[in-house]
């Protein structure tokens, strides 16, 4: 993994876990599915003008659009719909460790349904990570966490996963831009849809609205989607995966700064498992070196 590649993946890392917080911001003070609908409309029409003006065309590959669908829908309008409408209840540093979850469940999923054979060292991070997991959930329960804000997340990191399996599709033929532009406009047309039928649209115009919203729209929508799609397609989703295990300290972090939320000892116990067990994961599953 070259220096580029590596910067990439650490950028990707702090961007994608400050979404937890700047979500956070938003639905204090709008509707979330309708905040979030619009935030992917700009950023999708955003992505396809500069695309555009790059010279990338929408004329994908059969496989391109099938797999651009996909994460539209898992990742935008399933994932991160349900996260906007859990943090009403739910702190963000709990939805990113939550979220962060997704490397354990693309390497349980590629293990149990793909045939792929796991190292020792991948087997034991699996079940620390499971014991992380338990730890922090045990912890927050105890201490009163939303119980229904908890499941949604959960089932926004299940859609996640298999959005992270799909997207391989995607990364194949270039227009990375336009990619990213197509499945935003997916996520929100299907939000759109969804608004009237689960919630009343609301908005309490306020500057840390607006400034929140603008940081999604542009930072952790639009730039960050657009590194991980390259960081994809330069290193394969495998070594890419690695920088995930980054995504529960970031988060935590950035909560904790911008929000003041704090975790209790367990919590952090949970948090420092999870991480190292994220990591165990992604080296078990590198290749191994030429000649070995």
């Amino acid at each position: 993994m070259d220096t580029r590649a590596i910067l990439m993946g650490l950028a990707f890392a702090l961007m994608w876990s400050s979404a937890f917080t700047s979500a956070r911001i938003i639905v204090a003070d709008a509707s979330p599915l309708f905040s979030l609908a619009l935030r992917f409309l700009v950023s999708g029409l955003l992505g396809v003008a500069i695309a555009r003006l790059m010279g990338q065309t929408w004329r994908l590959t059969r496989r391109q659009w099938y797999a651009t669908f996909l994460f539209g829908l898992c990742q935008n309008a399933l994932y991160l719909g349900l996260n906007f409408v859990a943090m009403q209840t739910v702190q963000a540093s709990v939805a990113a460790i939550v979220a962060a979850t997704m490397p354990l469940l693309v390497a349980i999923a590629s293990w149990l349904l793909l045939g792929e054979r796991l190292k020792p060292l991948g087997i034991a991070g699996l079940v620390a990570g499971i014991a992380g997991v338990t730890i922090i959930m045990s912890s927050r329960i105890g201490a009163g966490v939303d119980l229904y804000g908890l499941a949604l997340c959960g089932i926004g990191v299940l859609a996640l996963t298999f959005a992270t399996l799909a997207v391989r599709g995607a990364t194949s033929g270039g227009n990375f831009m336009m990619i990213v532009g197509l499945q935003m406009l997916i996520g929100a047309a299907i939000l759109f849809c969804a608004v009237p039928l689960l919630e009343t649209v609301y908005i309490n115009p306020t500057l840390p609205l607006a400034l929140a919203f603008a940081y999604t729209t542009l930072v952790p929508g639009l730039i960050a989607t657009l590194v991980w799609f390259m960081l994809l397609d330069r290193i394969g989703p495998v070594r890419a995966a690695t920088f995930h295990f980054l995504n529960p300290v970031f988060g935590v972090a950035i909560a904790a700064v911008l929000l003041g939320e704090t975790l209790g000892l367990w919590d952090l116990v949970g948090v420092v498992i999870v991480t190292l067990s994220i990591l165990a994961v992604q080296i078990s599953r590198q290749p191994a070196p030429p000649g070995r």
